[in-house]
């Protein structure tokens, strides 16, 4: 393979192209899968601060263009592309818990090639273990759900063991955060939602969240509380990785309830004796899922099709990347979805 791509370059503050480069080439066990759906995620930010990045995106779903043999995939196969670049040996990634995986691989520096990283781009090698099939009746849209936008909250309720007697706050109702309400309800839990957008605090209820509350407002916790007549929400998914919203999954938490942390954040002060001995609370650090739980995923998109397309507001061409990241700087949206 030797054909030209496009690909969106990060070239500084709020300031993104598309040009032409070399497309990967398959190696060993790694195929080439031609992009079908780029979701976008936290690379706005990166956008927004000028941060110059190449080999930008990380979820997708596309086909198999080319293969080297592989015994996996096919060429034509409709796949889901997982993100990150694991061993694929190591305890962790045989155990399906990959995004763990502490021996990372560079296929850039190991194949000596430039682009073909990123799914901000019409190609990208991946190994092909890491290409998951697509069932027919799941589009691509749907199926590039399966990483950041329903993947690490799907995740979050498997180890909360959320159910249909579960009342479930979730804070930040970002992308992710709407995609944990899709995952709670559809195991039939109660979810309360937690959020200052008010373009977001619509669409939560629109997929099935039954209250929505605003924390710029005053008493956010005892209102929580009121909701819970005074008993406190079962469990917690905490989407923003802000403080506040983490000191609030801890305190509206009842006693012996657990808390799932996703929001990337850096250093949280605790009062470990009055909220978690005194509690009993579990703390849960949620990444990703596990891909031994394909089957429950792809079972929890199918029947969740007319919630997902609601929480996909936008789709761009690769051309209007830069409009795309002016969109997710509003906020008013959902998840915002390239297509190459």
């Amino acid at each position: 393979m030797n054909i030209k791509m496009k690909t969106v370059v990060i070239e500084g503050k709020q300031k993104a192209t598309v040009i032409n480069v070399t497309a990967p080439r398959c190696f060993d066990n790694y195929s080439v899968v031609r992009i079908k759906s780029a979701p976008m995620c936290t690379e706005y930010r990166k956008y927004e601060n000028g941060e110059y990045c190449i080999n930008i995106g990380h979820e997708a779903a596309g086909e198999v263009f080319e293969t080297s043999g592989s015994s996996k995939v096919k060429k034509g196969d409709r796949v889901i592309v997982m993100p990150q670049y694991p061993c694929g040996h190591c305890e962790l990634c045989l155990k399906g818990d990959y995004i763990h995986c502490e021996n990372t691989t560079d296929p850039l520096k190991d194949f000596g090639l430039e682009y073909g990283t990123g799914t901000f781009a019409e190609y990208i090698v991946k190994p092909d273990w890491l290409l998951l099939p697509i069932p027919d009746d799941i589009s691509y849209d749907e199926a590039a759900m399966a990483c950041c936008g329903l993947g690490p909250t799907f995740e979050a309720a498997c180890q909360l063991n959320a159910g249909a007697n579960d009342t479930i706050l979730v804070t930040g109702l970002g992308p992710v955060g709407l995609g944990a309400i899709i995952c709670c309800t559809f195991r039939g839990s109660h979810v309360i939602g937690v959020s200052r957008n008010q373009y977001r605090r619509e669409l939560a209820l629109q997929i099935g969240a039954e209250a929505v509350v605003d924390p710029s407002l005053p008493g956010i916790i005892e209102k929580i509380l009121d909701l819970t007549n005074g008993k406190g929400v079962d469990k917690v998914i905490e989407c923003t990785g802000d403080a506040t919203h983490q000191q609030m999954a801890i305190k509206t938490a009842k006693r012996k309830g657990q808390v799932a942390f996703i929001g990337e954040s850096n250093a949280l002060t605790l009062d470990v004796s009055n909220d978690l001995l005194r509690k009993g609370l579990t703390l849960h650090g949620i990444w990703h899922w596990n891909i031994n739980n394909y089957q429950q995923l792809t079972d929890t998109i199918r029947a969740s099709k007319q919630k997902i397309q609601k929480i996909i507001t936008h789709t761009f061409s690769l051309e209007n990347v830069e409009e795309a990241f002016r969109v997710q700087l509003t906020a008013n949206c959902g998840k915002v979805i390239l297509r190459p």
